[in-house]
């Protein structure tokens, strides 16, 4: 767990809430590709740096609910760490940026959906001649 292993509560607290949240759902989602049985190490690591983050995160808040409730998220992700599953992490991915209105409008990229907003206009189909 090298990677984050460096960054200190004050440079994690530079970030906003949502940008914090954004980059945890993006580790977690570097993690989705990690479910094969020759990836375990790989995942195993993958989730520590989630955790790691997660601990910034709760440690650097001034308020008592996002902490609260990213504890919680964490005993999921705990789960997941110690018996890897692949359907509850899609789901704890799914989760994660709805913690906050800004990156909840971000979940679509993060998770392979559609962006919000109106649907593009489809044009009507070409009659044959």
């Amino acid at each position: 767990m090298t990677q984050h292993a460096g960054l200190s509560a004050e440079r994690w607290a530079a970030f906003s809430r949502e940008q914090q949240l954004l980059m945890i759902a993006n580790e977690m989602h570097r993690a989705s590709r990690l479910f094969g049985p020759e990836d375990r190490d790989r995942l195993r690591n993958a989730y520590e740096r989630v955790l790691r983050l997660a601990d910034l995160t709760v440690a650097v808040q001034e308020g008592r609910s996002l902490p609260r409730e990213l504890l919680r998220w964490c005993e999921l992700l705990g789960s997941v760490y110690l018996e890897p599953d692949e359907r509850l992490h899609r789901e704890l991915l799914r989760v994660l940026p709805l913690f906050t209105p800004e990156s909840a409008r971000q979940r679509p990229f993060l998770t392979g959906g559609r962006p919000p907003g109106p649907r593009p206009a489809v044009p009507p189909p070409m009659m044959g001649g």
